[in-house]
Order: structure tokens, then C-alpha cells, then sequence
């Protein structure tokens, strides 16, 4: 039998295994990206508005210091059954571990880590426990003294990029730094902006007056307000994205703009969903990403 295995500090490992002979033996071995000698791996768990534990991964520094002053990037996506499993995280490990970073996955409800309840208990109108379960690992990271909201910074793409948004209107005090990548944004319009009437069984319909009030309470172009104390955040998109249209992140940047936001804008002209359409693009990208963070977690 072949067994492929992985984590956030194991770069993928192939071994052949065979009962009959005892211990798996190592076929191949991707190459490490990152010294990860220093650092731990371990799940914890928040409880959530509604009193459901939900896991998070922490990827940290084995002496780290628990007083608060960690910079820690959170991550999550809360949707479409899509599970954040544990993969070798050559990119965070290099541009953020390396540099005393922690980083954090968190599999709140939308996701499919517990199968298709779990997906579905944050379907349409049950739409804010996915936001619940993501503000409720916010919260156990700062109570747990791992970081701080002025050491916290957030990053999510796509549907995580909605996540984002939301976090940004609702609970800003948390953060100090938004990544926010190929977002959905306008939700009240979302089904008639790009492929985006194909996701009403995930979201709801705006046509319809009990599914829209959910959804305005927390579309992210319709809560944005003056004089609220936001971090400064990253936008990202692309121009040639057939999935989650360019117009979402444009308006939100137009939106902050108005408003008299400092904001970051970052439109990569191709590369479709993913934002960038080749590796030098995408180092483009994360260079970008991680100077952002850098720049508003580390001193």
C-alpha cells in the first residue's frame, strides 16, 4: 500500500506500507521549504456563540511566550464543505514562521472537517455561526495570551474573502490587519454580479425578505460605516477572475475610499480566481501579503 502524509512542518512524505513487514518505509520526500526544528504544532479548541467547540490548529515557536505580543496570522474559509486540513506550509513557514510568526487554521462550521452537518449548519440563515465560530477562536487566541488584537492579523480568499469582509464590519477591535483576497463583498447583489446566482444554496437568496434580512445583517458593502476604528486592510483581486467577479473587491475598495479609509488595493490584471497566473505572479502576491503583515503585526 502507498500512504501519503503531511503536515504543516512535514513536507509531503510518500512511504510503502505493508503489515506483514512492520514499519512504512520512505519512498520520497518533498524537499523542507522552512527550518521548522523550532516550532510545535497543536489544536485547541473555542467555544462558539451557540456553545458548539469548534478546532483550531496553532503552528508556533516551541518558547513562545505566552504574554500577548505574538504576530499571528489566522486563517479560514467556512464554506462550500471544504475542509482546512493540515498541509506543509512552505510559504507561511518561510515568510512567517521563520520570522517569529504564528500561524493559525481554524475549521469553523460552512467547512466539511465533521462532514456534511457541519457544512450545513451555517447554510443561509444559520449564515453568523460561521462568523460566530471564527470571532469565537479570535477571542480563545487573545484570551489564551498567544497574541493580541494589536498582534492579530486575518487572511482569507474567495468565500474566506467574505469572511474577512464580515470580521471587518462586525468585530474590527479584534484585528490589526485584514487580508482580504478575491472576496465576495456586495451580498445583497452577489446574484447578479458574475457566477454568483449559482451559490444561493449556500447563501440564500436576497429575493427572498426572510434570507435577505440575514444576509444584510452582516454583507459587508452594506456595513461599512464612517468613523469606525478599522484596521488598515489588503484588498486583492484579479481582473480576468470568472468566479467571484473583480466588481465585489472594487466596490468595497470604493466603498472605504468614500468612507475615508486607509486601504491597500492590489488587482492583478490575469490569472482568473487565484489572482495571479503564473509562480512569478504569485510570489508577486504573497511578497505583498506578508510585507502587509510584517508591517502591521511585527515591529
Amino acid at each position: 500500500m502507498i500512504v501519503i502524509a503531511t503536515s504543516y512542518l512535514t513536507p509531503t512524505q510518500q512511504f510503502l506500507a505493508d503489515a506483514a513487514q512492520g514499519e512504512p518505509v520512505v519512498l520520497r520526500t518533498m524537499p523542507a521549504r522552512f527550518d521548522a526544528s523550532k516550532h510545535v504544532v497543536e489544536q485547541n479548541w473555542a467555544t462558539s456563540k451557540d456553545g458548539t467547540k469548534v478546532p483550531y490548529f496553532v503552528v508556533r515557536p516551541k518558547d513562545l511566550k505566552f504574554d500577548g505580543q505574538a504576530p499571528t496570522l489566522l486563517y479560514a474559509y467556512g464554506g462550500f464543505l471544504s475542509s482546512q486540513t493540515p498541509a506543509y506550509a512552505a510559504t507561511v513557514g518561510k515568510l512567517w514562521l521563520e520570522k517569529g510568526g504564528v500561524y493559525v487554521v481554524a475549521n469553523i462550521r460552512g467547512g466539511g472537517e465533521f462532514g456534511p452537518r457541519w457544512h450545513n449548519a451555517g447554510l443561509k440563515l444559520n449564515r453568523m455561526r460561521v462568523y460566530d465560530d471564527f470571532f469565537a477562536v479570535s477571542e480563545d487566541l487573545i484570551a489564551k495570551k498567544i497574541t493580541s488584537p494589536r498582534r492579530l492579523g486575518i487572511m482569507g480568499g474567495s468565500n474566506g474573502g467574505l469572511l474577512m469582509g464580515v470580521a471587518l464590519t462586525k468585530r474590527p477591535e479584534l484585528y490589526n490587519a485584514v487580508v482580504i483576497q478575491v472576496p465576495l463583498f456586495d451580498m445583497i447583489a452577489y446574484t447578479r454580479i458574475g457566477a454568483g446566482a449559482s451559490w444561493v444554496g449556500e447563501y440564500g437568496d436576497p429575493a427572498v425578505p426572510a434570507e435577505r434580512a440575514v444576509i444584510e445583517s452582516y454583507s459587508p458593502y452594506q456595513n461599512l460605516k464612517a468613523g469606525q476604528k478599522y484596521p488598515r486592510v489588503l484588498l486583492e483581486t484579479s481582473t480576468k477572475d470568472d468566479r467571484v467577479h473583480p466588481a465585489h473587491a472594487r466596490k468595497a475598495g470604493a466603498r472605504l475610499k468614500e468612507l475615508g479609509y486607509d486601504f491597500l488595493y492590489y488587482e492583478n490584471i490575469d490569472g482568473g480566481h487565484a489572482a495571479a497566473a503564473n509562480l512569478n505572479e504569485r510570489a508577486m502576491r504573497q511578497a505583498l501579503e506578508y510585507t502587509y503583515l510584517s508591517q502591521q503585526l511585527m515591529d
